[in-house]
């Protein structure tokens, strides 16, 4: 299993801010943890652009399917427009100079987002958890405005992989192994993440 996985690749599309995304972490997680030499894509598709809501009706759905906790503190701000910008623009930075803390650092800004209701839109929100990292982003970063070059070379190469697999829906999850690309329908795990762990490992064997 091992061999598979050094050229294994797990693509993740998201929202910071989408709940059915912060569900689909909890499968990530399975993945990488009985997988760790598989590399780690976090690609933040930036849907929430402070335009638009998320619905109570979602958020029934979401916790039909999942046990991810929604924190009352975030169910009071369901009628607020949400604005992903800045966590698109830390987390381009972030996979690009410092890999490996992107995942604990996609967590660690859905825990604040959807259990502490922290809205994740100034430099504020997100210093606490930057020094916690021990990271050093840029200020051009933390810029809520408008995305940063890497934030947007991002969603370039989210728009491309969308169109390979055919489908815009977010969140999406694609294991790569060599030149080969498989979605992986993360809809049939949310109620049990451990057996996505199964369905990788198949995957696996087929690609290979």
């Amino acid at each position: 299993m091992s061999s598979n996985t050094q050229n294994a690749e797990l693509f993740f599309i998201y929202d910071s801010h989408c709940p059915w995304s912060y569900a689909s972490t909890v499968l990530v997680e399975k993945i990488l943890s009985a997988f760790p030499s598989i590399t780690f894509r976090a690609m933040h598709i930036s849907y929430y652009d402070g335009d638009n809501q998320v619905s109570p009706t979602t958020i029934t759905a979401v916790k039909e399917f999942s046990k991810v906790p929604f924190g009352a503190n975030y169910m009071d701000t369901l009628n607020y427009s949400k604005d992903s910008t800045l966590v698109a623009n830390l987390m381009a930075w972030v996979q690009n100079k410092s890999t490996g803390s992107a995942f604990e650092l996609l967590t660690k800004l859905q825990h604040a987002h959807f259990v502490l209701g922290n809205e994740l839109t100034d430099k504020d929100s997100v210093s606490e958890i930057i020094d916690e990292l021990k990271l050093s982003p840029p200020a051009k970063t933390l810029q809520v405005n408008k995305l940063t070059k890497d934030a947007e070379f991002a969603i370039h190469d989210i728009t491309e992989i969308q169109d390979i697999i055919g489908t815009q829906a977010i969140p999406a999850m694609l294991l790569a192994y060599n030149e080969n690309l498989v979605l992986l329908n993360h809809d049939l795990y949310l109620e049990n993440p451990s057996a996505i762990v199964d369905a990788v490992t198949l995957e696996l064997e087929n690609l290979s």
